[in-house]
């Protein structure tokens, strides 16, 4: 029995494989923001016991989780300090001189997480060849690490400028701050962020130390409470590159999960993608607070080295994930010039919307949905959670009195303006680099995402969508199809040209070589490890680089060739033309390493035929524009469907974990591996 979950802004989510049977089987918890580890404990709890197992059966436990995200979100990390290069200490809260919006000059900039009484500066300098200018002032380090501890912080950041091509400083510094600090949780940049820009190396340290012990804290409980289960096996924690880590060094390097929740749900989708012969996918993952997309073309997820999240630059590997403050608790308000707004404010999980009763007076998205009867008007959760939707209509009738609409209207303009939230953040992984959003197929997960993909892919012209079996937990179903993945870095910047072959063979040989020790610490077999190279590449006097793969093998005047056209072909399709005669520059050197482990193995259906009438248990009125009123639709059982059957729209498809909507017009057809293929004409 292999168990996964997934913690969420609004539920967390399990998912668990029986690897004897095949057989499959979801649950869902309400999430507990004061302490997630509670809700990952009670999923896997009564998890198991709905399956008749034991935690002490479970002999994979995997789990992504938004706990340092949510962190960083709301400045709950702990109190920080910074140790850097004299004269610097203020780069973090400079940055890159640029606003946050170019033509909005009230904008915000994030906050700086180390405030500036913390932030010092030592004596010492090393220059971009790797010699030392100025010695390290060894005095200056120890008078910083008692100021900050006399100043009462739980972290300390260590960042030089340039420490990624001489770490002596920063490895000098860290023991001289142990000594002086032993209860600090302390990391250098070159151990978190070994690349250039000193800028975002030293704000992916600062990021790394604020979340440090608020995730060792979480991994500790977390682990406490799941030995208290009985869970026996080594637990491992989603990182944003969709591979999984020990606990060990996520608590180490805490920077590297900030995307740990969404991540394994662009895994799912690629391995659902296989299954169906579908290769160029768009995910489209809705949850209860925000919406995430990604684009994968030819069956890959394009991996990211560097983003901004909620404001801070970090420099670490992640797959490329957009993110929108869409989701089914998302507020419906109306703003200051009297139109409707909804987003990015959400209900959460406690008091959630209205139509929960728990208090709550302003309506969300999933109270559109009730009143619209798209979602049903009585339960969710396949009748676990009873709603109320008189109080979704109360809430929605009191902005409809103010905007002079209608009721149903309303409710539908919520809906309307959501989605076209939805298809801008879309559009930005898509259309803004060259690639046409009407070429691929959306992939709809998510709590919320199958109740809003048809409108969404209506709205993009897209005439294909993927709902995967279980679509409500797809992101802890991608933990069941993910692998252990390690990446490793370094900057040398130089012209791409033959002369460069022996230097490249030997910076990616110590790479390598750093992959090998970690195969070593997760024990992965050798039969089962693998290594991937990419390079960073620009052109001379570019700000910007493209990753491009390195071809397998020795590295020689034949891999430099290749680099040049991979590069020349990737500029051509992102910014629409080559610079003919540009010297190439080479900027960083990149390993990705990855542990396979075992996996689950879905199984082929046979074809049952087309009719599924056996699958109806009922009828729901529900409000459609394109009808101009209600419509009486059928309503499916998603778990009594089969392989084969073919739904024609309008219709509604209902299971547990999530709720689909087929508009009229629309057909769903059920392929092998049961997920719905929905197509419009």
């Amino acid at each position: 029995m292999a168990d996964r979950d997934r913690f969420g802004g609004t539920f967390t989510d399990v998912c668990l494989f029986d690897d004897a049977t095949g057989a499959v089987a979801v649950w869902k918890v309400p999430s507990t923001p004061d302490d997630p580890s509670r809700a990952i404990a009670l999923g896997t709890q009564e998890g198991t016991e709905r399956v008749g197992a034991r935690p002490s059966e479970v002999v994979y436990f995997g789990h992504g989780t938004t706990v340092g995200t949510n962190a960083l979100i709301q400045h709950r990390g702990v109190r920080t300090g910074l140790i850097t290069t004299d004269g610097f200490r203020d780069l973090i809260e400079i940055g890159r001189q640029k606003r946050p919006d170019l033509y909005d000059l009230q904008a915000d900039k994030a906050p700086p997480l180390v405030t500036r009484d913390l932030r010092f500066g030592v004596a010492e300098r090393v220059r971009h060849d790797g010699s030392v200018e100025t010695p390290l002032d060894e005095d200056g380090v120890r008078q910083a690490a008692r100021a900050l501890k006399a100043a009462g912080v739980k972290a300390v950041a260590i960042g030089f400028l340039y420490g990624f091509v001489r770490p002596e400083h920063e490895d000098i510094a860290r023991r001289i701050v142990a000594e002086e600090f032993p209860e600090a949780f302390i990391c250098t940049s070159h151990e978190v962020a070994p690349e250039f820009r000193e800028y975002e190396r030293i704000s992916t340290a600062v990021v790394n130390a604020y979340l440090g012990p608020v995730m060792q804290g979480y991994i500790q409980r977390l682990a406490g409470r799941l030995k208290e289960l009985g869970v026996t096996v080594t637990p491992h924690l989603t990182q944003s590159n969709g591979g999984v880590i020990g606990f060990d060094m996520a608590a180490r390097l805490p920077v590297r999960t900030v995307l740990s929740g969404p991540s394994t749900g662009v895994v799912a989708a690629q391995a659902i993608g296989a299954m169906t012969g579908i290769a160029n996918l768009i995910t489209f993952d809705m949850g209860g607070t925000s919406s995430d997309v990604a684009l994968l073309r030819n069956g890959e997820a394009k991996l990211a080295s560097e983003a901004n999240v909620h404001g801070y630059p970090i420099k670490a590997p992640m797959l490329d994930i957009h993110t929108v403050g869409a989701g089914g608790g998302s507020i419906a308000a109306i703003d200051s010039g009297g139109l409707l707004k909804v987003g990015p404010r959400s209900a959460g999980a406690d008091p959630g919307p209205v139509c929960y009763g728990r208090g709550s007076t302003e309506p969300a998205v999933t109270d559109a949905n009730v009143v619209l009867q798209t979602l049903n008007p009585t339960h969710l959760l396949g009748g676990r959670m009873p709603i109320d939707q008189s109080l979704s209509r109360q809430a929605i009738g009191r902005i409809a009195d103010r905007l002079g609409l209608d009721l149903m209207a309303t409710a539908q303009g919520i809906i309307a303006v959501v989605t076209a939230n939805m298809a801008k953040a879309i559009r930005v992984i898509s259309v803004q680099r060259g690639h046409d959003p009407r070429d691929y197929a959306l992939v709809a997960f998510g709590g919320a995402g199958p109740l809003h993909a048809a409108r969404l892919a209506r709205e993009l012209e897209m005439k294909r969508i993927i709902v995967p079996r279980n679509p409500g937990i797809g992101c802890a179903l991608g933990l069941l199809l993910t692998d252990l993945r390690a990446n490793f870095a370094t900057t040398r910047l130089a012209t791409l040209d033959d002369g460069l072959v022996g230097d490249m063979a030997e910076i990616f040989a110590g790479l390598e070589a750093q992959a090998e020790h970690w195969f070593a610490e997760e024990k992965v077999a050798p039969a089962d490890r693998k290594v991937r190279r990419t390079a960073d590449l620009r052109y001379h006097g570019q700000n910007y680089e493209l990753a491009i793969d390195v071809p397998e093998g020795a590295i020689t005047t034949e891999t430099i060739a290749a680099l040049a056209e991979g590069f020349a072909e990737a500029h051509k399709r992102l910014y629409g033309f080559i610079a003919e005669g540009e010297a190439v520059q080479l900027v960083t050197y990149r390993v990705e390493a990855i542990g396979f482990v075992p996996k689950a193995e879905f199984r082929p259906q046979p074809d049952a035929g087309p009719d599924a009438s056996a699958a109806i248990i009922g009828q729901r009125e529900v409000w459609f524009p394109e009808a101009g009123g209600f419509v009486d639709c059928p309503i499916y059982d998603r778990d009594a469907l089969q392989s084969g059957n073919l739904i024609e729209g309008p219709a509604i498809i209902e299971q547990m974990d999530a709720t689909t909507v087929l508009l009229p017009g629309m057909t769903a057809r059920v392929e092998p591996y049961l997920n719905l293929i929905l197509e419009t004409p």
